[in-house]
């Protein structure tokens, strides 16, 4: 990191946190103890108002706040920015509703000259596949919000009303995801954001325990129903490569005497969307239970062959 660009993070980090010390410095900036005095006197030319504190918690205090400047973006962060735009432009719904036009033009026109170069020889190197969003989601700000400041929603979805505690949201394949506690249900469920019709706010307080939950641990509410149905699929290399790219709360990987396997349960209406899930996989997948599941995929395979 070049030392202006360092000054400058420098002034912003000792502006935020009013008292520091030389190993606040050198621990948020990797650099060492003869380089944070450096900057430190660098600091005091431009004339930012720092004083010495001496005795056994001593360091170094800002008098005051500073007026910080505009932050600036070298060449591979304005690369990285324009990167993580073009990972926006397949959705036409976000949350907050910012359309990718709006960001991309708003972007481009606060960057020099040279640097749209760069940006445009970059277009002519990267090529972005997209993954179009299917379906419109028009309720991602609410259900979004809901999550992160810990409100329960009302909803409906599928033509049913169903009382939530939203935990987070994900998209995956083209399509919005919302992970949820069903509060009448009192499970963990992952609700298709398309297919909520409606969200509206509740004055229900949520549970104190799914305060802390977040979108990696989620996944530890689930639990079965009593009428679930209790699977085991022995998995390839190459199927293990697919079940990572797609796979649902229900279901994870075993090792077993150097073998792998697909455990897990599904629910009794869920069997079509099982028996989808089973042909994406292919080949790679051998089904050892239930046995029911073996003649429902060969009857799945005979229709398609019928419609050929």
């Amino acid at each position: 990191m070049k030392k202006s660009e360092r000054i400058n993070q420098i002034l912003r980090f000792i502006n935020q946190k009013q008292h520091f010390t030389l190993q606040d410095l050198m621990q948020e900036f990797q650099i060492s103890k003869r380089t944070a005095l450096r900057d430190i006197a660098s600091l005091e030319e431009i004339g930012a108002p720092i004083y010495a504190e001496y005795g056994r918690y001593g360091g170094y205090r800002l008098l005051n706040q500073m007026q910080l400047p505009p932050i600036s973006f070298n060449t591979q962060e304005i690369l990285a920015l324009y990167f993580a735009m073009e990972a926006l432009r397949s959705f036409s719904n976000l949350p907050f509703q910012v359309s990718y036009r709006t960001i991309h033009e708003k972007f481009l026109n606060e960057l020099s000259e040279n640097q749209k170069q760069d940006i445009e020889r970059m277009q002519n190197r990267v090529s972005f596949q997209h993954t179009v969003q299917i379906k419109e989601s028009i309720h991602l700000e609410i259900l979004l919000m809901a999550a992160v400041q810990n409100i329960v929603l009302e909803i409906e979805y599928q033509n049913k009303f169903r009382t939530i505690h939203p935990i987070a949201i994900y998209v995956m394949k083209g399509y919005w995801y919302c992970q949820a506690y069903d509060i009448d249900k009192m499970s963990y469920r992952v609700f298709r954001c398309d297919r909520i019709s409606s969200a509206e706010i509740t004055t229900i307080q949520p549970l104190e325990e799914l305060k802390e939950i977040t979108k990696q641990n989620a996944h530890s509410l689930w639990k079965a129903s009593e009428k679930a149905v209790q699977f085991k699929w022995l998995i390839n290399q190459a199927g293990i490569e697919l079940f990572k790219n797609e796979h649902y709360p229900s279901m994870e990987l075993i090792y077993e005497l150097e073998k792998t396997y697909i455990i897990g349960t599904y629910e009794p209406n869920e069997l079509d969307f099982i028996i989808k899930y089973l042909a994406r996989l292919g080949k790679t997948v051998k089904i050892i239970e239930p046995i029911i599941l073996k003649e429902t995929l060969r009857q799945y395979y005979m229709d398609l062959i019928e419609n050929i």
